[in-house]
């Protein structure tokens, strides 16, 4: 597992609501989300809003998808929640989102993102067997996970999993 310790103390890995197939043309990158991406993301969204959960930074890869999900986030907990958009978050490896969090000095974090990286980080964090009994069939898109920090003898825990 990963060797993260606090700060945070709490991550939020939102992978990014289903995306539109691209066009001809068009880049990987530059695809936005289709219309059930934007109803998924408002709904995960919300319902992390009505959980009480808030992360004091969200980081999104600069995908217009991840731009478009992070944006319904925004919208669910409001105006003022700290917002940055990173370059290194699209095509990254796990090791990459882990530096991003581990540099972060905050209580809580948001990354959204895409997967594999979503799920291979998540299980760097909570384990192989954690993520097996979580999420059977894998990371799904606009799945948001919730994980703390249990201190140095038991690191990092899945808290909860949302999906739409």
């Amino acid at each position: 597992m990963a060797a993260i310790s606090p700060p945070p103390s709490r991550i939020y890995l939102l992978r990014h609501a289903d995306a539109a197939w691209a066009g001809p043309g068009q880049r990987d990158f530059d695809r936005p989300l289709n219309q059930k991406g934007y109803d998924d993301a408002e709904i995960i969204a919300d319902s992390a809003a009505d959980k009480g959960y808030r992360p004091d930074l969200v980081l999104s890869s600069t995908a217009v998808r991840c731009r478009d999900t992070a944006n319904a986030v925004r919208r669910a907990m409001g105006e003022t929640v700290d917002m940055r958009f990173v370059d290194e978050l699209y095509n990254a490896s796990p090791d990459t989102y882990l530096e991003i969090i581990d540099s972060q000095d905050v209580g809580s974090v948001m990354l959204v993102g895409h997967n594999p990286t979503m799920e291979q980080t998540l299980e760097a964090l909570i384990g192989h067997e954690a993520v097996s009994r979580a999420l059977p069939n894998g990371f799904p898109t606009a799945g948001l996970a919730i994980i703390d920090f249990d201190g140095p003898a038991r690191g990092w825990r899945l808290v909860d999993f949302l999906i739409d």
